[in-house]
């Protein structure tokens, strides 16, 4: 019996059938270490996992982790290959490590990804496709398909009149939505919090602003020494440094944004089902003047190679505030919920990281999509 089988219960014959759909779409079965360098994932994965990382150091004094996902892990083996060829696509099955609060840290999981396909639409749809099969596979067919897509919202973005350090600050924080609203308030002249200590903060960021940058990073790395800060969760002086000074930069330009606040607020609030959401953008694009035609036109291409692999675009969900809280992520995600869930989270998630395998060092940018399937879940939908 497979690890996956005797975590969760689920049969392990499912659970070849469903690798052996994975390796039916052209999919090789790859076992990356458990063991990973932390740094990937302390820069690529962003703060959800950084906390809850397992981390050791080796022999050799670096800092090591139980991997926490096998996206990463899997782009590590495509580019440690002797000819790297794209493009190529994988298959695994075996547990991840994240601290949880309800205990149990080993998560079994299934997935597929896809590196180095140029018909981004078709990869997209073929990945969705395959997930909502495998999950057929598991007995699981009433479910909900949840859709987003970053690459709306950093267009909106580019459209609005905002200080760079503002942009990338809110695309940093899409798909956090409570985290996101404040920022969007806040940009718009609000406070968002009336904490003492707040006030004095802001008056050092204030201090802060318009010095040299290299004086001002030295003062921070300072102030960071003779507190005794070696680093914060696996960042080092220098990257606290570099995120203070980005503070006093937003915090200089948190005025005066009302007009972009409203048009940022007015667009995550757009919901609609797959089959009106193309039009509801559209809207969206000409009644504040935003020039969204291209990557409108993406998303209703993707929608219509996602109707020709069997999935009606009006069985989807589309939520403009929905991302995914991985940083890695760069376009179009999506997750797969049971329609009425014994347990919490989703049965899949998944979306298209078009920067990892540069991030990790491909020469070039490898467009890619991938997929989890969480197993435990998944047992716990099978049994409700």
């Amino acid at each position: 019996m497979s690890g996956a089988a005797q975590v969760t219960g689920l049969a392990p014959e499912k659970i070849e059938t469903v690798l052996g759909l994975f390796k039916a779409a052209g999919h090789d079965e790859v076992s990356p270490p458990i063991l990973q360098p932390a740094d990937v994932f302390l820069d690529l994965t962003g703060e959800d996992i950084r906390r809850r990382l397992y981390l050791t150091s080796g022999t050799d004094g670096l800092d090591l982790c139980l991997r926490p996902d096998f996206t990463i892990p899997v782009c590590r083996h495509h580019l440690a290959q002797d000819a790297v060829k794209l493009p190529a696509a994988y298959c695994y099955n075996g547990p991840v490590f994240r601290q949880r609060p309800d205990g149990l840290g080993e998560i079994p999981q299934l997935g597929a990804e896809s590196l180095g396909r140029t018909d981004t639409a078709e990869a997209d749809a073929d990945l969705l496709a395959l997930s909502v099969k495998a999950l057929e596979e598991f007995g699981l067919s009433d479910i909900v398909i949840r859709i987003g897509d970053e690459t709306l919202f950093a267009a909106v973005l580019e459209g609005l009149d905002l200080p760079t350090v503002w942009r990338r600050r809110l695309r940093d924080l899409f798909g956090e939505t409570d985290r996101l609203t404040a920022a969007i308030t806040r940009m718009a002249g609000a406070s968002s919090s009336d904490d003492d200590s707040r006030d004095v903060r802001l008056g050092f960021l204030s201090a802060l602003e318009g010095a040299d940058p290299e004086a001002a990073h030295a003062v921070v790395e300072d102030l960071l020494s003779i507190a005794g800060i070696s680093a914060v969760g696996g960042r080092t002086p220098s990257e606290i440094a570099d995120r203070f000074l980005e503070q006093a930069a937003l915090a200089s330009g948190a005025r005066g944004h009302d007009k972009a606040a409203e048009t940022l607020s007015a667009y995550l609030a757009l919901k609609a089902d797959g089959a009106s959401a193309a039009g509801m953008l559209r809207d969206f694009s000409r009644d504040f003047g935003l020039g969204l035609d291209t990557p409108i036109a993406a998303f209703e291409q993707r929608l219509a190679a996602l109707e020709a692999k069997g999935i009606d675009p009006a069985r989807l969900t589309f939520a403009a505030e929905f991302g995914r809280r991985l940083d890695y992520y760069s376009g179009f995600v999506f997750e797969i919920h049971a329609v009425n869930p014994p347990v919490e989270g989703p049965l899949v998630g998944g979306g298209r990281y078009d920067k990892l395998v540069t991030l990790l060092g491909a020469e070039d940018d490898v467009p890619a999509i991938g997929f989890s399937m969480w197993l435990d879940r998944i047992a716990a939908s099978v049994r409700s």
